[in-house]
């Protein structure tokens, strides 16, 4: 059984989170238990589980779940957008709780035809989207006042990094940098979640005319001409350092690359747009504009 939580918009408190629990229908078999066996896709998605106070019906997650610590515990049921049904079934869920975009699309088929309950969240990379799947995840395991106090909490620190990104008369160009490979620059362009983080700390973004990630091309890059270039920070083959920034033919001329204004920042942090987001918007609002005096 396939679900898909719509959005609640600003406004809604416990009361409609009630309504809408009610009236969201559970899998036959999940009925006769309390506390459903959950298994969480997305790191966010897990992020807002374990905030509302649900962590102990976690029994699974996927491998872009990495906070809390605690949740490293839990069997890893591979990658959100590469999963096996033999995996996830295999800890035998009552409940999934999915970021929107996870598959292969074979996969989810083989799931749902197994009657497990399937949610599918909104992932909408913008202050409006984290409050969203903060209430989406809550209607799903039957927390509305966990959700709403969360709600509220979360939306007071988007409202303080939107308050900060108003303020900045002079904003700055942000170029982020998904990967290197084969010395071409993939990077994230208009709508990306990329996108969202960079224009929520007051920051704007130096990749346009083209949606999501695309690679760029050297005199693209040079044109676009970053103040700050933003990677994630993360080790392995995707890996991207000071140094390879510095030397790359395009980055190396940008004026971020001359002024030593390349920042590295973990990646779910960054562009999970989860509980966390307010924190990375100040962070990188705080590199971007640093306090003087």
């Amino acid at each position: 059984m396939r679900l898909t939580v719509t959005t609640l918009h600003l406004g809604l408190g416990a009361g409609l989170l009630a309504v809408g629990l009610m009236a969201l229908p559970m899998a036959p078999h999940a009925q006769a238990v309390d506390a459903p066996r959950v298994v969480t896709l997305g790191g966010a998605v897990t992020e807002i589980a374990v905030a509302l106070g649900a962590e102990d019906q976690l029994i699974a997650r996927d491998s872009t779940s990495t906070y809390p610590g605690s949740v490293l515990e839990l069997p890893d049921v591979g990658y959100v957008r590469a999963l096996s049904p033999e995996g996830v079934l295999s800890v035998a869920p009552d409940l999934i709780l999915s970021v929107d975009g996870a598959g292969p699309a074979e996969t989810i088929a083989v799931l749902e035809a197994a009657g497990v309950e399937f949610v599918t969240m909104p992932d909408d990379p913008t202050p409006q989207g984290v409050l969203d799947k903060i209430n989406a995840v809550a209607m799903a395991l039957r927390l509305p006042d966990a959700g709403a106090a969360l709600r509220a909490e979360v939306e007071a620190g988007l409202d303080a990094a939107e308050a900060r990104a108003e303020a900045v008369t002079e904003r700055k160009r942000v170029l982020f940098v998904l990967s290197l490979q084969g010395g071409r620059v993939m990077a994230g362009g208009e709508g990306s979640s990329a996108e969202g983080i960079i224009t929520l700390a007051g920051g704007v973004n130096a990749a346009t005319g083209f949606q999501g990630y695309k690679q760029m091309t050297d005199e693209a890059v040079i044109a676009a001409a970053p103040d700050l270039i933003l990677m994630m920070d993360r080790e392995g083959d995707l890996s991207i350092t000071a140094e390879d920034v510095m030397t790359h033919p395009a980055l190396g001329l940008t004026p971020a690359a001359g002024n030593g204004q390349i920042l590295r920042m973990d990646g779910m942090l960054l562009l999970g747009f989860g509980p966390r987001t307010p924190k990375a918007a100040a962070a990188l609002h705080d590199a971007l504009y640093p306090a003087k005096g």
